[in-house]
């Protein structure tokens, strides 16, 4: 017992020394199972999940790596044992293809740290770190059949080069065509912010059209011509596994293409409006792949999502929904109903991979205990009160969580830049955890994703002796 009468290892009890548990923390009790690494917590999860199409697996931060690990374990799972075709990630469709085609025994690559070379982009250490080589591994030696697609919509020039590409080998005229259209980008080089000012304002034409038009021809020719779509010697591409998929892959660049040109233009509407266009960009993709999944395997197919929190938790059950944002969480739910099932991620303190600014080099850096009012305070009390760690909270026979979780409190979201120094206007927002998620897995304490190049990231400098204990 310590001097003040409290039981070791419990961060609430009365003065003789006995913890006094709370209302909620024992309604949480009820849904709770110990993730202690028995695999009974994933065995309930599983039941949970029952045949849901669509498993959405968020994470709180972007550089966790018990997030990664875990969304791993819970996939390979999945795959295994009840036959999820693909896995769908928050990152752009050209860099996936590689990891897609090394899965499927494709290309030179001779190992998954060589497939991730193609993400160079920042904040590149979300995919180019040891859990997802990890991960990408075991899929090529245990699932060589699953697909791993990207869903965002970062990658405009490199979804160009591979469109120009592709029509080059097919279709001469129609390559030269294409050039064309996408030469109204050459004015800004890479530089699409440039773009995004000129035409969002008027100032310059916009290449709206362009990109429009070039989408709908790509379309024509492979339907009109499968034999040319359908290259040879398709299966030793990067862009698609079969003859079948590799006009799939292309025009899926070019809806990115199209779709990136809207994102940037859209820019000087607002955060709310690009957020939006963005997920449902996303979303729309995820529909896609499962359209072409279904007709290529014949039945209904079933897909892993793996993406932040803030993308995958319902947006009707936040603030930031209230402010008009939606998410693929929210449109996945419309759209699929109870094929849809989603598991969110917490964690209460710990460390991060994560950059101090946009663009700059990662570092490891301390999270901040969770602050007052908070669902990841709320479960740090009650993991403490039972005496573990790490716990997955399961939701009822009506596929509810606890009440305690539906109450609206402070919900974290780090992602691919942390300011601890902002911690509660940067990093906090009010939901409804109960609402966003159909299940939650709590890790109370988490450490950093180890990035494939470890000489890019240092250690950060230690929290400030005047940080304060509570917000």
């Amino acid at each position: 017992m310590s001097p003040l009468g409290c039981c070791p290892g419990y961060a609430r009890c009365t003065r003789s020394g006995v913890y006094d548990r709370t209302a909620e923390e024992i309604e949480l009790a009820g849904a709770a199972v110990p993730l202690d690494g028995s695999g009974r917590a994933y065995d309930r999860l599983l039941e949970k999940i029952g045949d849901a199409r669509f498993v959405l697996l968020g994470e709180a931060t972007h550089g966790t790596h018990e997030f990664y690990r875990e969304r791993a374990t819970i996939t390979e799972r999945l795959i295994l044992q009840k036959g999820f075709d693909a896995v769908a990630v928050e990152a752009d469709w050209p860099d996936t293809q590689r990891v897609h085609g090394f899965i499927q025994g494709r290309g030179s690559d001779q190992s998954a740290e060589d497939a991730l070379r193609a993400f160079q982009r920042f904040p590149k250490w979300m995919w180019r770190n040891r859990d997802v080589s990890d991960f990408v591994g075991w899929l090529r030696m245990n699932a060589p059949h699953v697909g791993f697609y990207g869903l965002d919509l970062y990658s405009l020039h490199a979804s160009i080069a591979v469109v120009l590409g592709y029509l080059q080998r097919v279709d001469v005229a129609a390559a030269e065509r294409a050039r064309a259209r996408y030469s109204c980008f050459e004015h800004y080089g890479i530089d699409l912010d440039t773009y995004a000012y000129g035409a969002g304002l008027g100032l310059t034409p916009s290449c709206e059209d362009a990109v429009t038009q070039q989408l709908i021809e790509l379309r024509e020719l492979t339907l009109a011509h499968p034999a040319e779509a359908n290259e040879p010697n398709a299966e030793k591409t990067e862009e698609g596994r079969r003859g079948g998929e590799l006009p799939f892959a292309v025009e899926m660049n070019a809806r990115l293409v199209k779709a990136a040109e809207e994102y940037y233009r859209s820019m000087l509407r607002g955060a709310t409006a690009t957020w939006n266009l963005r997920d449902r960009h996303m979303a729309d993709t995820l529909s896609v792949i499962a359209q072409h999944l279904d007709r290529e395997l014949g039945r209904p197919c079933k897909i892993v999502v793996w993406e932040h929190n803030s993308h995958l938790g319902d947006a009707r059950a936040t603030e930031l929904g209230a402010q008009g944002e939606l998410n693929v969480g929210q449109i996945m739910r419309e759209r699929y109903g109870r094929d849809t099932f989603i598991v969110g991620f917490t964690t209460y303190d710990g460390m991060v991979t994560a950059a101090p600014d946009w663009g700059a080099k990662p570092v490891r850096i301390a999270i901040r205990p969770a602050i007052a009012n908070s669902h990841e305070l709320l479960l740090h009390f009650f993991v403490e009160s039972i005496g573990v760690e790490n716990v997955v909270l399961l939701p009822d026979e009506d596929r509810r969580l606890p009440d305690a979780l539906r109450a609206e409190r402070l919900e974290r979201a780090i992602g691919v830049v942390y300011r601890p120094q902002t911690e509660r206007i940067s990093h906090w927002f009010y939901a409804r955890l109960a609402d966003q998620f159909d299940a939650v897995i709590h890790i109370d304490r988490t450490s950093p994703v180890e990035p494939l190049e470890q000489k890019e990231t240092r250690e950060s400098e230690d929290l400030p002796d005047t940080y304060p204990f509570a917000y």
